[in-house]
């Protein structure tokens, strides 16, 4: 290959990339609507409810925590196909037992719970592609986690959408065909044009360490699990991050699991207005990641991360406590997706700069778990809540909460570097090319 050529951007994969992301949210987004409806409409209690969203988060966090060495291990591609092509199968028997007569709710528990676990590192590894999709295209990591975060957010317009008349149509259960078949789509895409790199270098430094030191330390599961959680320990800056977004996923979750669903119900709506709902914030999220995307490397990121925490955060909650009407809520939700647009491009940036290459793959997967760990709880407590204090209450301290954890950053993020990579290794510890974006990428800020 001429010089000319190795230089040229290879755009395929990051199109296949963001086709893939598309495809995937669409389907996941229309599953986190059928199935707390389906669940809430077949039993009418909120705490059954609650308890499917822990079935499934549970799983799915425990995964990613423990994924993360066998992504660095055998690649993220590989991951990444395997888990997809499983979950086509596992989300599939769903409707397909449903159409049986065999779907009991202990059968329906088991059928989510691998789901979850199958999605865990499955999510964590299409994370971990990022920087090669970045260096064949020659673009900047916050382009290309902007890039993702706007298809992420324009994915969930769409499902959001759509899911809510989908599901009148055909039915709750029967709409998870979409979610099984997405997976199937986003298997296809990623096994044919995403890059397979990230694997080849870490088996080749793993290779070059086993002959300096004498032992396969690299290879050891245990091992690569302990330095993953001693590199985040040892950065305040991403520990403090996952510890708040930890407490405001918990809440997310809340909301979209049962507290909105429940809300719908309460005051008459149906399944559509739980839909639409959700497309608006999707909809001015998508718009504003793309913003985010085109500037994303010239904003303060300490200072937009948490104003957008400040606008996508506690007023939901506050405007339903008040039993708004349905437009305000709409309209509030609207100015929240102008938060939300942001976060993602400039938390996904920040940790990939901050963490060196070899130990992407499990760091990512722990940080990810760690700020999912209050995910599973987020339907259980809400369903707790409504039934002990009330709904008014509960989405009052739920408010509280939020806010409380969303100026955090203020507190913990003081005198850290947010614009560039905190060094926690040797130099030896990242490959060459990835030393060369860190120069590139600490003149840039």
């Amino acid at each position: 290959m001429s010089t000319q050529q190795a230089s040229t951007p290879y755009r395929a994969p990051l199109i296949a990339f963001l086709i893939a992301n598309v495809v995937s949210v669409c389907g996941t987004r229309v599953s986190t609507i059928a199935i707390p409806w389906f669940v809430l409409m077949s039993t009418g209690s909120p705490v059954k409810t609650g308890v499917v969203a822990l079935a499934e988060m549970l799983p799915l966090v425990l995964s990613k925590a423990l994924g993360g060495p066998l992504i660095d291990r055998i690649g993220p591609k590989r991951v990444s196909v395997t888990t997809d092509t499983a979950s086509l199968v596992v989300v599939a028997l769903i409707p397909l037992l449903h159409h049986l007569q065999a779907l009991s709710f202990p059968v329906l528990l088991v059928l989510v719970a691998v789901a979850g676990a199958l999605r865990g590192p499955g999510d964590a590894a299409k994370g971990t592609l990022i920087p090669d999709i970045a260096a064949a295209a020659k673009t900047p990591l916050e382009r290309v986690t902007g890039l993702e975060s706007t298809t992420e957010r324009l994915a969930g317009f769409i499902a959001f959408a759509v899911a809510g008349a989908l599901i009148a149509l055909v039915g709750e259960a029967n709409a998870l065909i979409i979610d099984a078949l997405s997976f199937g789509l986003c298997a296809l895409l990623i096994q044919r044009w995403i890059p397979g790199r990230h694997a080849d270098q870490d088996q080749s430094q793993s290779t070059t360490s086993e002959g300096a030191e004498g032992q396969a330390v690299e290879g050891r599961y245990l091992e690569r699990l302990r330095e993953g959680w001693q590199f985040l320990r040892g950065d305040k800056l991403l520990l403090s991050l996952i510890i708040m977004i930890a407490i405001t996923n918990l809440l997310d979750a809340a909301f979209s699991v049962v507290l909105l669903p429940v809300w719908i119900r309460d005051h008459g709506y149906g399944p559509e207005h739980f839909s639409l709902v959700l497309a608006v914030f999707s909809l001015s999220a998508t718009l504003f990641a793309l913003v985010a995307a085109a500037v994303g490397e010239r904003v303060p990121r300490k200072l937009v991360f948490t104003a957008a925490f400040l606008i996508c955060g506690a007023p939901r909650f506050l405007v339903m406590a008040f039993d708004s009407p349905l437009w305000s809520l709409m309209v509030v939700c609207a100015i929240a997706g102008v938060g939300a647009g942001f976060i993602n491009p400039v938390l996904g940036a920040l940790f990939i700069e901050r963490i060196p290459r070899p130990l992407l793959g499990r760091v990512n997967s722990l940080g990810d778990a760690l700020a999912w760990t209050g995910v599973p709880l987020g339907g259980v407590v809400a369903g707790a809540a409504i039934a002990g204090i009330g709904m008014a209450p509960a989405l009052l301290a739920a408010g509280a909460v939020y806010f409380a954890a969303t100026t955090s950053p203020l507190v913990f993020g003081r005198g850290e570097n947010w614009g560039g990579r905190q060094r926690h290794a040797s130099p030896s510890s990242d490959p060459p090319e990835t030393k060369d974006r860190q120069v590139a990428a600490a003149s840039s800020q």
